[in-house]
């Protein structure tokens, strides 16, 4: 078996996997701004495929706050820019953030911003290459292919204890 997908629920909505052979080669959300051509999809399958099952066990894990890192083993096709911007997304702690510009800049140059985020928003593995933590200047929340309410989810998911009691008083 080659190329192929299959479709899973989970609490952001309905997942499609993608795999090349052995590896997991995307995760989109329904509505994902930046999809592949459908090339890149291949057969349908069931769930029952062994690397789907087990990515859609980790992903379950990690939506439980059961796991912060993932195992499944994985391959995001790009050229050698975004492969740079996706490497060092991979190094981002769980529960930490960093911003389009501090990528930029740690990559050479603070102008590079833009096709930083162009980049992100073109990661094929979201959730397992961790492109919702980066937000913008400040903070701020700014787009993220499988939206707005997904990415916030998220960081609330890997937000640290801590900050979570603080927001209760």
């Amino acid at each position: 078996m080659t190329t192929r997908h299959t479709t899973i629920d989970s609490p952001l909505g309905r997942l499609t996997l993608t795999a090349r052979e052995e590896l997991l080669t995307g995760i989109f959300f329904e509505g994902h701004w930046h999809m592949p051509p459908s090339e890149f999809f291949g057969e349908a399958v069931t769930a029952e495929d062994p690397l789907f099952q087990q990515t859609a066990v980790e992903l379950g894990e990690y939506l439980a706050g059961e796991r912060t890192v993932f195992d499944v083993p994985f391959k995001a096709s790009g050229n050698p820019f975004q492969q740079r911007v996706w490497a060092r997304l991979k190094e981002i702690p769980y529960g930490e953030t960093v911003s389009y510009g501090e990528l930029a800049t740690e990559l050479g140059d603070r102008n590079l911003s833009q096709a930083v985020g162009s980049a992100v928003g073109r990661n094929p593995l979201s959730i397992v290459i961790p492109c919702h933590r980066v937000v913008g200047r400040d903070g701020k929340l700014t787009g993220y292919a499988g939206g707005l309410d997904n990415k916030r989810f998220l960081l609330e998911l890997e937000e640290p204890v801590a900050a979570k009691e603080s927001k209760l008083f």
